[in-house]
C-alpha cells in the first residue's frame, strides 16, 4: 500500500490515534521501532533542530522537503503527515509543495491559511489571508494531490484572529474544496473542540496538543469521545531531547558532580541506527577475490 493508502486506512478506523511528532530520521525510526504506524512532521521541531531558529517561516520548502525525505527513508513503515506551512507562497506554490512532498514519501501535507511568513499556531503575531484566497490555496492543493497520491490536511488559524465562527466557516469551505483532514488550530476549551468536530460532519479532524499552549491537553479517552481521529503531540519528543541534552551538558561541565543521565549502551545505540543491518548487507556483497 502507498503511504496515502495506509493513512486512509488508519483514518477509517473508529478511534483516535495518539501521534507523537517526529522531526528527523532518528526520531522517526524510534517511533517505528515502538510500533507507531503514523507520525506528523512538526515544522516547529524541524526549524528548531535544523536551524536552531523559531517556527516563523524562516525555513525553506527545500529544507522541509529534505526532512520529509529523510524521515520517510529512515522509517518507511510510518504514514507521515508533513507540515507544508502556507504552501510556501500562492496557490501555484502550494501545488508544487504538494508534488514535492508526495515525491519525498509523505502520506499527507498540511496547508494552512496564515499569511507568509507564518507563525507557530500557539504564539503571538499570527495573521490569516482572506477566506476566498485561503479556499483557493486548499483547492489548488487538492487538485495537485489528485495526481500524486497524497492527502491534504487543511488548517485554519482564524480562531485566534477572527473568532470561532469564522474558523468554522473556513473549515466548512475547506471541506467543500476537498480537504481530506481538517485542523482548527488553537481552540480554547473542550466546548470549542467539540463544536469543531460536530461541525465537520464526520470528516477526520485533528487535535494539536501543545503542553503549555492555548488548547487544553485533554485525556485521550475524552478526545476519542469528542470524535477526533488524530491527536498530535508536536513537541513531546523535541522537549524530551532538549531536557536530556541539557542534563548531559551539565554533567560534562568542568567540576560537575552530577552523573550523566541514563543512556543507551553503545551496542544498543549501534542497533538503533542500523549498524547490524549495514554489516549484514556489507558481508553479503563482500568481495572474495584476493
Amino acid at each position: 500500500m502507498s503511504p496515502a493508502a495506509r493513512l486512509r486506512a488508519l483514518l477509517a478506523e473508529p478511534r483516535c490515534h495518539a501521534v507523537p511528532c517526529c522531526f528527523d530520521g532518528l526520531s522517526a525510526r524510534l517511533l517505528a521501532e515502538a510500533g507507531h504506524r503514523l507520525s506528523f512532521m512538526s515544522g516547529f521541531a524541524v526549524s528548531a533542530t535544523r536551524l536552531g531558529q523559531p517556527d516563523t517561516g524562516l525555513i525553506s520548502m527545500a529544507e522541509m522537503a529534505d526532512s520529509v525525505r529523510n524521515i520517510c527513508a529512515a522509517a518507511p513503515s510510518l504514514a507521515l503527515i508533513a507540515d507544508g506551512d502556507t504552501g510556501f507562497g500562492n496557490a501555484v506554490n502550494a501545488q508544487r509543495a504538494v508534488a514535492t512532498y508526495a515525491r519525498a514519501g509523505a502520506a499527507a501535507i498540511m496547508i494552512e491559511d496564515q499569511v507568509s511568513p507564518k507563525k507557530c499556531g500557539h504564539t503571538r503575531g499570527k495573521a490569516v489571508i482572506a477566506r476566498d484566497e485561503a479556499v483557493a490555496r486548499v483547492r489548488a492543493a487538492v487538485e495537485a494531490a489528485a495526481s500524486h497520491d497524497i492527502l491534504v490536511m487543511a488548517r485554519t488559524d482564524a480562531r485566534g484572529t477572527h473568532g470561532m465562527d469564522e474558523a468554522l466557516a473556513r473549515m466548512d469551505a475547506f471541506a467543500a474544496a476537498g480537504a481530506d483532514i481538517l485542523f482548527l488550530e488553537a481552540p480554547r476549551d473542550a466546548a470549542e473542540m467539540r463544536r469543531f468536530v460536530e461541525s465537520a460532519g464526520g470528516r477526520p479532524c485533528m487535535a494539536n496538543l501543545v503542553h503549555g499552549g492555548l488548547t487544553p491537553v485533554l485525556p485521550h479517552a475524552e478526545l476519542e469521545r469528542i470524535g477526533f481521529r488524530l491527536a498530535i503531540y508536536p513537541l513531546a519528543l523535541l522537549s524530551a531531547a532538549v531536557s536530556a541534552m541539557r542534563q548531559a551538558i551539565a554533567a560534562l561541565a568542568p567540576g560537575a558532580t552530577t552523573p550523566l543521565p541514563a543512556t543507551p549502551s553503545f551496542p544498543e545505540l549501534q542497533s538503533i541506527v542500523g549498524f547490524p543491518d549495514y554489516w549484514a548487507t556489507e558481508e553479503r556483497f563482500k568481495s572474495t577475490t584476493p
